[in-house]
């Protein structure tokens, strides 16, 4: 009797892990920098790296500001 391998479930990442990973993708594709993309939000190029890296926790304002900046809608930047 052969069994098929059990595949490990895939783990959910967290608000926090969808955001830093759609922030990233999003400033990648727009070609910015993180100084760039920090100027244009109107926030610190550190805060923009401390997201990326889910080292923040992010207010809603700051999510529009991002957002804004790279032009999608806040809930883009949560989305899976």
């Amino acid at each position: 009797m052969s069994s098929a391998p059990v595949s490990e479930p895939k783990k959910k990442l967290s608000a926090r892990g969808l955001l830093a990973a759609n922030l990233l993708v999003l400033r990648r594709r727009r070609e910015l920098s993180q100084e760039a993309l920090a100027f244009e939000a109107g926030l610190h190029r550190t805060f923009v790296a401390h997201v990326e890296r889910q080292a923040r926790n992010i207010s809603l304002d700051n999510i529009e500001r991002l957002a804004s900046a790279l032009g999608v809608e806040p809930f883009e930047l949560l989305k899976p």
